[in-house]
């Protein structure tokens, strides 16, 4: 972990577009009907947010010109405010050396790109670097988590996983069926590439279907990949009222099996109406780093906070100057 890495924050996840996308009233500056926001974002020290284009049901059947809606979004309404856009080395380590807010872009279920591989490069040249294949249900390209069957990819979605490769757009598997999942497994050992869980927690501690089981884990530290332990509630425990200590046990277990350096964060901020009752924003990431702190060795959270993360990014996103 490189010293200007210190203390900077990375957050794998959040649905702010598709926020805005349904109530365009809605301020990316400042507005606290979003978990992230500029303001927040600066309150808690995040350098570099992900912004997942995800497509609510409330939009109807899902399609390119949404998630070309949710891209012109982010020019319109975030990039306008001064999160410039990462698309290569050269934008994060200009962002990491400036201290500048930034942010990348991820599709969040390939239900809008329609089977179409053209879609895809699109995005691609618009931006996006991570495909979460799916969400919790089927779509054309493979099943989700929470799909019954438990299917595997389809012959379109194998051509998909093989053009991601191709371009480099790195494939998330935090919503993917479990099928899909070994399928994935082979499938990036061939093309050598790795692949990340933007946000999921452990699910030998709370055994959630969104989880991962150890299995997955290990297999995601053997590939080279990241766990984003998330703040999901549901995700953590059972309980009523979660507290962000809850996290520590995910936190610990993903060590235990090997993933110090293949942990980060995937929040899920603006994904969820029910928070964790002390990380309810993007500013309480301020809290979640003393909490870190108390239990941890510095050097560990920084790779936690923002190092794991930007170590993978430099080597897997693509080369730039």
């Amino acid at each position: 972990m490189k010293e200007e890495d210190v203390l900077k924050i990375v957050d794998f996840h959040c649905d702010v577009l598709s926020k805005i996308q349904l109530d365009r009233n809605l301020n990316f500056k400042s507005d606290n009907g979003l978990d992230v926001n500029l303001e927040r974002m600066e309150q808690g020290g995040v350098l570099l947010q992900c912004f997942a284009i995800f497509l609510s049901e409330r939009l109807g059947p899902p399609g390119i010109e949404h998630i070309m809606e949710q891209l012109d979004l982010y020019q319109e309404r975030i990039a306008a405010v001064g999160i410039e856009l990462v698309r290569n080395t050269a934008d994060l380590d200009r962002v990491v050396a400036s201290g500048e807010r930034a942010g990348m872009l991820s599709i969040e279920g390939a239900d809008g790109l329609e089977g179409d591989l053209f879609y895809l490069r699109l995005c691609y040249e618009r931006g996006v670097r991570f495909l979460g294949i799916t969400w919790n249900n089927a779509n054309w390209a493979a099943d989700g988590v929470m799909e019954p069957r438990n299917g595997g990819f389809t012959r379109k979605g194998l051509e998909l996983v093989q053009t991601c490769h191709e371009l480099g757009i790195i494939l998330d598997v935090s919503h993917l069926s479990q099928k899909g999942f070994w399928e994935l497994v082979e499938l990036s050992e061939s093309a050598k590439r790795p692949f990340i869980a933007s946000h999921s927690n452990a699910y030998h501690i709370c055994p959630h279907a969104r989880n991962l089981q150890d299995e997955q884990i290990r297999a995601i530290i053997e590939s080279g990949g990241r766990i984003g332990v998330t703040f999901v509630p549901w995700f953590v425990n059972d309980s009523s009222v979660v507290h962000s200590e809850d996290l520590l046990p995910h936190i610990d277990h993903i060590c235990q099996l090997g993933g110090e350096k293949h942990i980060m964060f995937g929040s899920d901020f603006d994904g969820i109406d029910t928070h964790i009752d002390d990380l309810r924003h993007a500013g309480d990431y301020c809290r979640w780093v003393e909490t870190l702190l108390k239990y941890y060795p510095e050097e560990l959270v920084n790779g936690w906070l923002s190092g794991n993360a930007l170590e993978f990014l430099r080597k897997w996103i693509p080369q730039g100057k």
